[in-house]
């Protein structure tokens, strides 16, 4: 089998190897959790008017069902742990400690360009296990022409959670990524990819550290004096802007009230995922 899991000799951080895995008390918790969790009665908002409200009832009521009784989470654990899967205790700008879980394919070329790729919110690690797929199927370690990271931000999936004394931003969390790709051994360059909250991350990276050489965001706004140049920015702009006039109460609410959005989405798995 192809061992993608060499670190690079110029590494300085202690990396461990990982393995996903949740307790099986933790799994059934969550499934009594899930079990119990109530769905709402039906109203005009939830049944007659499409997603403008936001989510379908009947939708809700089936996902619940598939949730329950299809839904296999050792197969998903499975398959990133298919994957070479680390973790290590990285430094970010203000000196705290962050434990990051990260999955990786290493190369064995000199000459393989460093990647990071970054998710967003809600996101995880698990937006990329395709292209790992992809990368794998076509590259061995010897002729892969990259090393492609994949961390888990501070605060999601396996990395641990920012201190609790702290205000933690993007800033923060893109010192702590930095950081994570100079311990690997990339401090003569790696270039980011981030969608989501991981373009913030990426644009952090490629404007405040030496060692990020450049980076691709699939998320990038538009200063609001900057005039659309084409038909094709026109409609962009106007479908931005509908998104910020009936799309985007979430932002505010999880922007203003964060503390108390977090006590209600963690008391219910079914409000989260209706979230």
């Amino acid at each position: 089998m192809a061992d993608y899991s060499k670190i690079p000799a110029a590494a300085t951080l202690d990396v461990k190897p990982f393995k996903a895995h949740v307790s099986e008390e933790k799994l059934q918790h969550f499934k009594k959790l899930l079990e119990l969790s109530p769905i709402a009665p039906p109203v005009f908002e939830n049944t007659h008017a499409g997603r403008k409200f936001g989510i379908d009832r009947d939708w809700l009521v089936n996902a619940k069902q598939v949730w329950l009784n299809e839904f296999d989470w050792r197969k998903h654990e499975d398959r990133i742990n298919s994957f070479p899967n680390f973790k290590a205790a990285v430094k970010d700008n203000n000196g705290d400690t962050i434990e990051i879980q990260f999955l990786a394919l290493f190369s064995e070329k000199i000459d393989a360009v460093p990647i990071a790729f970054f998710h967003g919110w809600p996101g995880s690690i698990c937006e990329f296990l395709d292209i790992l797929d992809l990368l794998k199927a076509k590259y061995s370690p010897k002729d892969l022409p990259y090393h492609v990271i994949v961390p888990s931000l501070p605060g999601y999936g396996y990395s641990s959670g920012p201190p609790v004394d702290k205000d933690y931003g993007v800033v923060e969390a893109a010192g702590a990524m930095n950081n994570l790709m100079i311990g690997l051994g990339f401090g003569s360059g790696y270039l980011a990819q981030g969608g989501d909250l991981g373009s913030f991350v990426s644009r952090v990276l490629a404007m405040q550290y030496d060692a990020c050489k450049g980076m691709h965001v699939n998320q990038m706004g538009m200063p609001p004096d900057v005039p659309p140049k084409d038909e094709l920015e026109k409609q962009a702009v106007q479908k931005a802007d509908q998104f910020m006039d009936t799309e985007s109460g979430f932002l505010l609410q999880q922007g203003t009230k964060t503390a108390t959005m977090g006590f209600v989405l963690s008391s219910s798995p079914l409000a989260l995922l209706s979230w």
